[in-house]
C-alpha cells in the first residue's frame, strides 16, 4: 500500500487484464493481471528478457498487447499516454541544451485552439511564467537550482539523472515509468540516487513502475515488488514437442507479489528485508551459500518448481553491484 500521500481518488490508476504480448513465436507477458493503487511505488524484477521493459511500454502507451487491456484510472492507454512519463537507464539529454532547456523539454506542449491571437498572446503568457516557475521548482527539488546553467558534458552522471527525472516530472504526469534509472551509476551514487527519489515521491506523489535489476533497491523503494517470470525458459525447461508450447503458453507472467514491510524510508539492515533479499534471488535463480548459514534449504524450496536446478551455486552479489 502507498506510504506516501496520493493525490488520486480511490479509484485503481493502473489496472491490468489478461495482457499478453508475443514477439514473433517467443512469448514475452502472458495473463498478466495487475492492479496498483494511486500512488504506489511498484517495483519490477525478473530474468533479462522476461518482459520488464515491455510492462512498462504497454502501460505508457509505446506498444500495445496482443492480448488484454490496460487502463489508467479506468480509462484505455493512448499512443504515447501523456499521462504517462518515463525515464531510461541513460539520462538522454541533448548535449547543446543547458540542464535547465532540457528539463523544459518535458513540460506540456500547448494545444492548438481557435482562438484568435490576441486571445493566444493573454492564455499563453501565464502559461509560459507557470512552466518557467515549474521549471525553477523541480530543478531546486532535485538539487540543481545552482547548476541550471551547465550542459550534460560538464555534470556528472548522478546530475544528469537528476535532470532527467526533473523532465520526466515537468507535466506532473499521473504515473511514473522508470527503467533501470539507476544501473548506470556508482554504487554511492545510487544510494543517494535511491533517498532522493524518496523526496521526490513525497513532494510530487505519483504512481511509480520501477523496473530494476537490484533487489536491495526495489526493497529500499517499493511498496510492493512484481516477480516476473521468463517464459522463454519455462518453454525451454518443459518436455519437448508439441505439448511444451502449450504449457509454457499457459503460464502467467507474473511469477508472485511480495510486499514489502515497514514504511519509507527504511533501514537497509533490517533483517525481515534480509530474508526477503535471499527469497528474492532465489526466485531469480540466484543462491547464497555460506559456512553455517542453515537457510540453503529454505531457498531451494521456494525456488519455482519450473526453474531448472543450476549445475553450480555463485555468491549472490553486492546489492550495489546485482546484475548492473
Amino acid at each position: 500500500m502507498p506510504t506516501s500521500t496520493t493525490r488520486a481518488s480511490s479509484a485503481l490508476p493502473i489496472r491490468l487484464r489478461g495482457v499478453g504480448r508475443h514477439f514473433g513465436e517467443r512469448p514475452v507477458l502472458h495473463a498478466l493481471d495487475l492492479d496498483v493503487e494511486a500512488g504506489e511505488i511498484i517495483a519490477i524484477v525478473g530474468p533479462s528478457g522476461c518482459g520488464k521493459s515491455t510492462l512498462l511500454r504497454q502501460v505508457g502507451g509505446l506498444d500495445q498487447p496482443d492480448t488484454g487491456t490496460v487502463d489508467i484510472d479506468d480509462s484505455p492507454t493512448r499512443p504515447t499516454d501523456q499521462r504517462c512519463a518515463i525515464a531510461f537507464q541513460e539520462p538522454r539529454l541533448l548535449p547543446w541544451r543547458t540542464l535547465r532547456q532540457n528539463v523544459e523539454l518535458g513540460l506540456p506542449k500547448a494545444g492548438k485552439t481557435n482562438q484568435d491571437k490576441t486571445n493566444k498572446d493573454k492564455t499563453n503568457k501565464p502559461d509560459k511564467a507557470a512552466g518557467r516557475a515549474r521549471i525553477t521548482e523541480l530543478l531546486d527539488l532535485v538539487g540543481l537550482g545552482s547548476s541550471a546553467g551547465l550542459r550534460p558534458r560538464q555534470v556528472s552522471g548522478g546530475m544528469a539523472q537528476r535532470a532527467s527525472l526533473a523532465r520526466a516530472l515537468a507535466r506532473a504526469p499521473k504515473v511514473l515509468l522508470l527503467d533501470e534509472p539507476f544501473g548506470a551509476l556508482d554504487a554511492l551514487t545510487r544510494l543517494r540516487m535511491h533517498d532522493l527519489l524518496l523526496d521526490i515521491h513525497r513532494a510530487e506523489p505519483t504512481t511509480v513502475l520501477l523496473v530494476t535489476h537490484d533487489v536491495d533497491e526495489a526493497l529500499y523503494l517499493a511498496d510492493r515488488i512484481v516477480v516476473l517470470a521468463d517464459l522463454s525458459q519455462q518453454e525451454h525447461a518443459t518436455a519437448g514437442g508439441a505439448a511444451h508450447a502449450d504449457t509454457a503458453a499457459g503460464a502467467p507472467s507474473i511469477q508472485r507479489i511480495v510486499t514489502v514491510p515497514g514504511d519509507r524510508p527504511r533501514d537497509r539492515d533490517d533483517p525481515a528485508l534480509a530474508e526477503l533479499r535471499l527469497q528474492l534471488l532465489a526466485d531469480l535463480g540466484v543462491h547464497r551459500v555460506h559456512a553455517g548459514n542453515t537457510i540453503t534449504s529454505t531457498l531451494t524450496a521456494t525456488a519455482p518448481a519450473t526453474t531448472p536446478a543450476p549445475t553450480h551455486h555463485r555468491t549472490a552479489p553486492d546489492s550495489t553491484e546485482t546484475n548492473r
